[in-house]
């Protein structure tokens, strides 16, 4: 279990001491693909409330995984991360939900019909980069899957992220391109290969700018 976050300079109350692995966390409970008709249903428990993204679904991390805040009050948004999880949809949720976990995500995008979980509201810093100043200045989003299994990145999934990445990018007024729309490798400090060499960045990016 990593320490317990540290006092931040600024508004914030917490400030998260470098994350566990989240290669290790979320491939821990991974398992290897079974039907969607046998996992366990994400939507129960789910609390109602308002979502920043209207089609997402609340499915809400535990406050122990993330450190509120009033973005971007308090923090400038100005990046997209793009993850994998490394394992299931369902299992990527219940992860969020454990305080022992350390780590969390604003959104996770369901690979087989593109269904959007929010998980952190975009005011809070979800702490999904392993880097304390990626996390406070991103959106980060999770997608369904395994970086060496390229069929979890379906069209459904590819369609839905890029709406919801271009719906964020309109809000904060971030440009639709690779410099702000980046893969977790791509974080400063990072040992993360995801989303991966199969992740077809050419086609997000221009679903993104036509979304």
């Amino acid at each position: 279990m990593s320490p317990r976050p540290r006092k931040a300079p600024t508004v914030e109350r917490t400030r998260p001491l470098p994350l566990l692995d989240r290669r290790r966390i979320l491939k821990g409970a991974a398992l290897a693909a079974v039907p969607y008709a046998l996992l366990p249903d994400a939507r129960a428990g789910a609390q109602s409330q308002a979502v920043d993204y209207l089609p997402a679904e609340w499915q809400p991390a535990t406050p122990s995984n993330y450190t509120a805040s009033s973005r971007p009050t308090t923090y400038t948004v100005d990046r997209v991360v793009i993850h994998v999880t490394q394992t299931t949809y369902a299992q990527a949720l219940s992860v969020f939900r454990n305080p022992k976990k350390r780590v969390s995500a604003h959104y996770v995008v369901r690979s087989a019909d593109g269904h959007v979980a929010q998980c952190v509201r975009e005011a809070d810093v979800a702490w999904h980069a392993g880097n304390w100043d990626h996390n406070t200045r991103s959106i980060g989003i999770e997608h369904e899957g395994w970086v060496d299994r390229p069929a979890y990145f379906t069209n459904a999934l590819y369609e839905r992220s890029a709406r919801l990445t271009a719906s964020v990018c309109d809000r904060y007024g971030i440009p639709k391109d690779r410099a702000h729309i980046i893969g977790h490798h791509e974080v400063p400090g990072t040992d993360h290969t995801d989303p991966g060499p199969d992740w077809d960045w050419v086609r997000y990016v221009r679903l993104v700018n036509f979304a």
